[in-house]
């Protein structure tokens, strides 16, 4: 019971971020803001979703490879949005700026 009840939690709390995430790319003004939002709160949506899948699983080598599939998304998440921002520093692309 308790299991499922802590499950559950990192369940919903990973995709009420991954949505929180999606309201700001679609909200934000530009490509960065868009992507910073993107970045953050999609590492940590699927940290918790992929925990919450972990505890569901218990101790079995479907455990093993979703703590395989979290160190995966922690080291190709920043990498990918930081060569994103790149290319579009590259392409030309500014941030907006308020004055």
């Amino acid at each position: 019971m308790v299991v499922n009840v802590i499950s559950y939690f990192l369940l919903v709390t990973g995709a009420f971020f991954v949505i929180t995430g999606t309201m700001g790319v679609i909200r934000l003004p530009d490509f960065y803001t868009r992507l910073h939002a993107a970045s953050l709160v999609e590492t940590l949506g699927c940290i918790l979703i992929v925990t919450g899948l972990i505890i569901q699983a218990g101790l079995s080598l479907i455990s093993v490879k979703l703590l395989l599939v979290i160190g995966l998304i922690l080291f190709t998440s920043p990498v990918a949005t930081h060569a994103l921002a790149k290319a579009a520093t590259h392409g030309g692309v500014m941030p907006e700026v308020d004055e």
